[in-house]
């Protein structure tokens, strides 16, 4: 399980068979401390609920093809679900 915070949202003009409405979103991916880590990615949202300024799980790779309806389609990020809160010792994220 991956941590991330949506910054955006990603509109394209041709989509996978498989793929169809499911939104596709820019997440910026965080550390367990909340500071960003690296590029953003973008994700489908496995949710269909999840909108810019939130707090996110995430997976990469198959596991993110996994967690989609029909499985295994063709991507590297999916949303799992949205965090409500997150108590840890020095937590500088969370949601805007």
């Amino acid at each position: 399980m991956l941590l991330g915070k949506v910054i955006g949202t990603v509109v394209s003009t041709q989509v996978y068979e498989g793929l169809s409405g499911v939104p596709m979103l820019l997440v910026q991916p965080l550390t367990k401390e909340g500071a960003e880590k690296g590029s953003p990615v973008v994700c489908a949202d496995g949710t269909r609920m999840a909108g810019p300024g939130e707090l996110v799980y995430y997976e990469g790779g198959r596991e993110a093809a996994m967690t989609l309806s029909p499985s295994f389609v063709p991507v590297d990020h999916a949303i799992v679900g949205i965090v409500d809160g997150v108590e840890a010792p020095k937590w500088k994220g969370g949601p805007a």
